[in-house]
């Protein structure tokens, strides 16, 4: 067992990714303010590499202290930028089970990310895969508030040098301050969200 340095968790690395879309793919220019995305990231020891466990206590159990970690986070490196979009994804190191991941993606981990970004009324997006160093995760975002906004369904692409390694569970979050630009689709329009039950 790795030594614990946050919680009860081992992390080893610390990873952001930021991105500022002015002008769409055939290069109109941004409809209002640009795209921000962030991304943070944690590259984390899986104290279950190489075993099988009904019980995933040791992964879920302090996971909300890592929600707030997350969410303080974003906090900062987006200042007074207001997050609007977010998203989850985990990426498990070659000696995991997917299961092993999910068990970040809980409730309880994400709930202090949304106190964090205002409340978010809207389940988190998610998806995860196990991989290697170096490959590609798309990770999802929508709407915080309102997932039938149709708009604010977008992505981001990212991957990381040196993560996961075999035995690391790589934990990712996704933010975004709009939709995207000159969405057109028809739909539910943001300026239009209740936030009364995470749909509308």
């Amino acid at each position: 067992m790795k030594e614990a340095n946050f919680s009860s968790y081992h992390i080893r690395k610390w990873f952001y990714h930021y991105e500022e879309t002015l002008a769409n793919e055939t290069g109109k220019l941004a409809d209002g303010e640009p795209v921000k995305k962030y991304v943070i990231a944690a590259a984390i020891h899986n104290p279950l590499a190489n075993t099988y466990s009904e019980d995933l206590s040791v992964l879920v159990e302090n996971s909300p202290e890592l929600g707030k970690e997350f969410g303080r986070r974003i906090n900062e490196i987006a200042g007074d930028n207001e997050i609007i979009s977010y998203g989850k994804a985990v990426f498990v190191g070659a000696f995991g089970e997917y299961e092993h991941g999910n068990a970040f993606l809980t409730n309880p981990a994400a709930d202090p990310v949304r106190v964090a970004v205002g409340g978010g009324k809207s389940w988190v997006p998610s998806t995860g895969k196990v991989g290697a160093p170096g490959a590609t995760i798309d990770v999802p975002l929508a709407h915080k508030d309102a997932l039938y906004v149709r708009s604010h369904y977008d992505s981001i692409a990212v991957s990381f040098n040196d993560a996961p390694r075999n035995d690391e569970i790589l934990i990712i979050w996704s933010f975004a301050t709009r939709g995207r630009l000159h969405a057109r689709l028809g739909g539910l329009q943001a300026k239009d969200v209740k936030g009364e039950n995470g749909l509308v």
